[in-house]
């Protein structure tokens, strides 16, 4: 059965970095696109980024371009969201999604997809 488990997040001021993690397992296609939203009170699920796991395209959110890096590790099906230049504003519930069948990213319309799947969600905390 396909999951996702999810690691990392904590507490950073501002300026700092934190690394998350969302190992995958049980996918049995390569063709599979892995999200990362975040949630926080009063604004509701935000797409952050996402990333193909067949060809490594990645695409971001405006707030976060240049500052939120996606990538994966295929030895270790382990996808990776490093987080650079943390603001306030970046705090929240962060989730990681996969979503099956999809080759490659383009745009952040594939935020809007129907994920199938989903993390625990791991809390990021950005304050001095």
């Amino acid at each position: 059965q396909a999951q996702l488990v999810q690691s990392g997040g904590g507490l950073v001021q501002p300026g700092g970095s934190l690394r998350l993690s969302c190992k995958t397992a049980g996918f049995t296609t390569p063709y599979v696109v892995v999200g990362w939203y975040r949630q926080s009170p009063g604004k509701g699920r935000e797409g952050v980024s996402a990333i193909s796991l067949n060809d490594d395209t990645t695409v971001y959110a405006d707030s976060v371009k240049g500052r939120f890096t996606n990538s994966r590790d295929g030895a270790t099906n382990t996808v990776y969201l490093q987080m650079n230049g943390l603001k306030p504003e970046d705090a929240g519930v962060y989730y990681c999604a996969a979503l099956k069948g999809v080759t490659t990213v383009q745009d952040m319309g594939v935020m809007r997809a129907p994920y199938n799947y989903w993390g625990q969600g791991t809390q990021v905390t950005v304050s001095a």
